[in-house]
């Protein structure tokens, strides 16, 4: 399954994933880096509300089908987190990503890290790094 994962502390706002992210699909407010969270496709508001059938997972990723959409924006509205947008064609667009690729543009541009294409790689860092703080105040205490 894939996915793309946001730890905001990381982000430094240079907004690189913005730029190369082909659907224009990823936003950074406030230094948080704002982009579909790729619902399971039971619990998909998306997904579910599509009179189309326009939206349908595929190995992991939340996908939207651009020639069977309507452009009728029922998707964007449904979308909890605003991640869907419509474009000059009026057709829906969001992340999928990258789908046709081995990585996301936006986790390979990231410099600092803030994207990562998994969950347990960003819960690993983090418990590296409490670990490491852990190992420091635990010599501290030593003296």
């Amino acid at each position: 399954m894939r996915e793309l994962v946001s730890n905001p502390e990381l982000c430094d706002e240079c907004m690189k994933c913005e730029r190369i992210c082909p659907k224009n699909a990823i936003r950074v407010i406030d230094g948080v880096p704002v982009f579909c969270m790729h619902c399971s496709p039971e619990r998909a508001p998306c997904l579910n509300i599509c009179p189309e059938d326009a939206i349908v997972e595929v190995d992991g990723a939340v996908v939207i089908l651009e020639d069977r959409c309507i452009g009728c924006g029922l998707c964007r509205d449904a979308c909890p987190v605003g991640a869907i947008t419509l474009n000059e064609r009026g057709v829906a667009v969001k992340c999928d990503l990258c789908i046709d690729r081995d990585k996301p543009l936006c986790v390979m541009v990231c410099p600092k890290g803030a994207l990562s294409e998994s969950s347990e790689d960003m819960m690993a860092a983090k418990r590296d790094k409490i670990a490491g703080e852990l190992k420091r105040l635990k010599n501290l205490m030593k003296y």
